[in-house]
């Protein structure tokens, strides 16, 4: 009789009294097993840590955690240079569970070459790039679209097909703070050119003001277009009378997606509380974390935001999915990202909640309590990167 070989060990295994895998619809307590940079197992059942063998080559327990594949952040700005607005992923991110961050329009089509490689190139964090309208990104200290030169389609449209799936989509603001005097409509539209002629979507923020309203912008998008800030309190904001307005809710139906980016000024405790008691939960929640976020108190970053939004009335079940399967389905990554599946790249967060309360602050000031998220033990490809090893 021909004697079987022993199972080769995992390289590293990270338990949880709670695993969460929302892609495969996967819950309860159990354990993810990595080899190498992918994913080689995650086991539901009580005895399951226990029970896997022989032992791996590194293991960490949590019993009071949440297990989740590695959280992906659709909108923040991961950047080393050339963006006003740029911190380093792998300091601001990666230790705070985000494996995977899209830049919102950190880099233009002038400056995506050395975006590439000064950032995507040598981060360990996985970085897209929703490349801005405005040639020259985020580089400049007044408004990227105050001149309407920089609106380059023909420059947008040759970056994104020489930058292949490292480019996500175009990033358009039509705020006047972005746009400056030029017409956001025309901005909105030369956009819209440079995504039709890609394939690809785009990330939009909203005017916030009435020379041009919700209703008409959001009337221009197409199926796949994410709008960002969407839970801000400002003049354009998606609740008014207790509800969710008409025209966001007709914009769903088309197809056109809402990403929360809190950011320093897009999260109203009252707008996220009448959105979620209405019914419409953002498609993705996101931090809009950028440079004036460093050192704050707590530190901004995407488990906060998730805390926020439970505090506003969102379920657990509802919010784990919006940070990890739903996004990376949006980045074109499902399947390698946002899930603990066996070959999925080896990606993972273990949240833990705080024992007790906390104030909450949304960007007014405005205080809801609950307890706050955050990182307990972090995994990128394999690496376990908080704790740090010894």
């Amino acid at each position: 009789m021909r004697a079987t070989s022993a199972p080769e060990p995992f390289d590293l295994l990270l338990s949880a009294g709670r695993v969460i895998d929302p892609a495969r619809g996967l819950e309860g307590p159990g354990y993810a097993a990595m080899r190498g940079d992918r994913m080689a197992a995650a086991v539901i059942g009580k005895a399951a840590a226990a029970a896997a063998a022989p032992p791996p080559a590194q293991r960490l327990d949590v019993p009071d955690g949440v297990l989740l594949p590695g959280l992906v952040d659709l909108h923040a700005h991961p950047a080393v240079e050339d963006s006003k607005y740029g911190v380093d992923p792998d300091q601001h991110f990666l230790p705070r569970g985000v494996t995977t961050v899209l830049s919102q329009g950190d880099a233009g089509a002038n400056n995506w070459p050395q975006y590439r490689r000064r950032v995507i190139e040598r981060a360990a964090t996985r970085v897209r790039l929703a490349v801005n309208l405005a040639a020259s990104g985020e580089s400049s200290p007044g408004p990227s679209l105050g001149d309407a030169a920089e609106a380059d389609v023909d420059a947008c449209v040759h970056a994104i097909r020489g930058g292949g799936d490292l480019i996500w989509g175009v990033a358009i603001n039509t705020a006047a703070a972005v746009c400056g005097t030029c017409d956001p409509r025309a901005m909105l539209r030369r956009a819209i050119q440079a995504g039709e002629r890609t394939g690809k979507p785009l990330l939009v923020g909203t005017r916030h003001d009435d020379d041009f309203p919700l209703d008409e912008l959001l009337a221009m998008l197409r199926p796949g277009d994410v709008v960002t800030y969407c839970l801000h309190g400002l003049s354009d904001r998606i609740v008014r009378g207790g509800r969710v307005l008409d025209c966001v809710w007709q914009a769903r139906e088309r197809g056109v997606l809402f990403d929360t980016g809190h950011g320093m000024g897009s999260f109203d405790f009252q707008v996220a509380e009448t959105a979620i008691a209405d019914g419409f939960l953002p498609d993705t929640i996101s931090t809009d974390q950028y440079q004036r976020h460093v050192g704050s108190t707590p530190q901004h970053d995407l488990p906060l935001t998730v805390s926020k939004l439970l505090a506003a009335g969102m379920r657990e079940e509802d919010a784990w999915p919006r940070v990890t399967s739903r996004p990376a389905e949006l980045l074109g990554l499902a399947g390698e990202v946002g899930t603990l599946a066996p070959g999925a790249s080896a990606d993972a967060v273990v949240l833990t909640r705080s024992a007790s309360d906390h104030a909450l602050r949304d960007v007014s000031g405005a205080v809801r309590r609950g307890p706050i998220w955050s990182a307990a033990a972090v995994v990128r490809a394999g690496a376990l990167i908080v704790p740090a090893r010894p």
